[in-house]
């Protein structure tokens, strides 16, 4: 008895051909993933994710919670967001539909791996909104070894790296696009935080952004803590921990500095 064989794309034909475009035909700059695409949650339902990417908590609900419940109660509809070590994208989506489009990200990544998947989910989501930025911010705008991390998420500066990476002050960014200034700024780098406000101080004193600040280290910490408050920032902690015992900074900067 033959066997009859299964023709994915004819069985999807019926349905039409946007979907079947969707499948089909990716961005061209993109290859297509193995593992499919799973739908996000909360303010971010029905925005498509793909499976493997990062994190599984990403697609479940439970990724980062807390912070990013704050992250949802601040940002406003219309503001401009940074998201400062992107990685593959799950804050820069919310951002994007947080601020909507009379708002915009930029979102800054160096890793080409997490570029492509970060590309790839806006690409999926239909978000025009974002400017991805395929630099490394640093205390100076120019060039910088990356070292990969045990993971696609803690990659970072270093002179032992193995990767030749452009990087930029913020500070320098702001001023080549002013009408990019930021309301507010996400970062996350890996240990590098304090050479991203380094090269931040006159952004800092100009648009006094509101931060959201993930620290790695306790060193780090205070002295990311020492260097916001000295520019007036107050700051805080996620949920009950206290702020010398957290890992995340949240800033908000003198009204009248």
């Amino acid at each position: 008895m033959p066997v009859k064989t299964f023709d994915f794309y004819e069985f999807l034909r019926p349905f039409g051909k946007p979907l079947l475009g969707e499948i089909a035909a990716p961005s061209p700059e993109i290859a297509p993933f193995p593992y499919g695409h799973a739908h996000l949650a909360g303010r971010l339902k029905g925005r498509k994710w793909i499976v493997g990417s990062s994190n599984h908590g990403c697609y479940l609900g439970s990724y980062e919670y807390e912070k990013r419940l704050l992250f949802e109660s601040v940002v406003k509809e219309g503001g401009v967001v940074w998201d400062v070590g992107a990685h593959v994208g799950f804050y820069s989506l919310l951002a994007s539909i947080l601020v909507g489009p009379a708002g915009r990200v930029v979102a800054f990544e160096p890793w080409p791996e997490n570029i492509v998947y970060l590309k790839k989910h806006l690409y999926l989501n239909r978000l025009e909104n974002v400017t991805v930025v395929e630099k490394a911010v640093s205390d100076c705008t120019g060039e910088a070894w990356f070292q990969e991390g045990s993971c696609r998420s803690t990659g970072h500066l270093s002179p032992q790296g193995t990767l030749k990476v452009k990087t930029i002050r913020l500070d320098d960014f702001v001023q080549e696009n002013p009408a990019l200034a930021p309301d507010y700024l996400k970062i996350d780098v890996e240990g590098a935080e304090l050479a991203v406000l380094a090269g931040a101080e006159k952004l800092l004193a100009d648009f006094r952004p509101t931060i959201f600040l993930a620290t790695h280290g306790r060193e780090i910490h205070r002295r990311c803590c020492d260097f916001l408050w000295a520019r007036g920032y107050t700051l805080s902690a996620l949920g009950s921990q206290n702020l010398e015992d957290s890992d995340e900074i949240f800033g908000l900067a003198p009204e009248n500095p």
